[in-house]
């Protein structure tokens, strides 16, 4: 079932989510629901906030990026040809390397893309779909769209990321936004 995507200025996104149990109630549909959202909204990533659960589970799916890349970018990143996976009570262990500019957006702030400079690795400790314990490092995209994700688990945005003047710049559209003055292709919740 493809879910609504909750806009920026719902509380949600700015609370910090909870770790889970294996008991959590009906786990294994709320992922393949969030599966196909993010799919039928053309995202690579989206955390539980952004369907408006408080708890501490994000997916990913870098291999999106790299099937549809330009030739010219073919080779470019260390993480091709990317990869999907489920993080359950992820916590951040480290990000390390040079940090380095992407241009980002977010299914919750639609038409709106700034350059967020991130560092390349990150080192994650989390739980699979099996509640298997993995501790693991990425890097490249794959990386970025994991610290992306992470972020919104945490109650942050990738536009926390940006100088204030250019924030300041993005009032009015973020405004829109939370107003649902706002037109996409995928379904969308808006706060009361």
């Amino acid at each position: 079932m493809i879910l609504p995507i909750v806009a920026y200025g719902t509380p949600v996104l700015r609370s910090v989510a909870k770790d889970i149990t294996p008991d959590y109630p009906n786990l294994d549909k709320l992922i393949a629901d969030m599966w196909e959202t993010l799919y039928a909204s053309n995202g690579v990533g989206l955390a539980a906030p952004q369907i408006n659960k408080d708890i501490r589970l994000f997916i990913v799916d870098s291999e999106q990026i790299f099937a549809n890349q330009e030739d010219e970018d073919k080779g470019k990143y260390p993480d091709e040809p990317g990869r999907k996976i489920i993080f359950i009570n992820a916590h951040l262990k480290n990000a390390e390397g040079n940090p380095w500019p992407y241009n980002e957006g977010c299914l919750s702030i639609p038409k709106i893309r700034e350059d967020v400079v991130r560092p390349e690795t990150v080192t994650i400790e989390y739980d699979d779909e099996n509640f298997k314990h993995h501790i693991e490092t990425f890097e490249g995209i794959t990386a970025r769209i994991i610290q992306h994700e992470y972020d919104h688990i945490e109650g942050k945005l990738f536009i926390d990321h940006l100088k204030p003047f250019k924030r300041k710049l993005l009032q009015g559209k973020l405004s829109d936004i939370t107003k649902g003055k706002i037109k996409v292709d995928y379904k969308m919740s808006f706060p009361k």
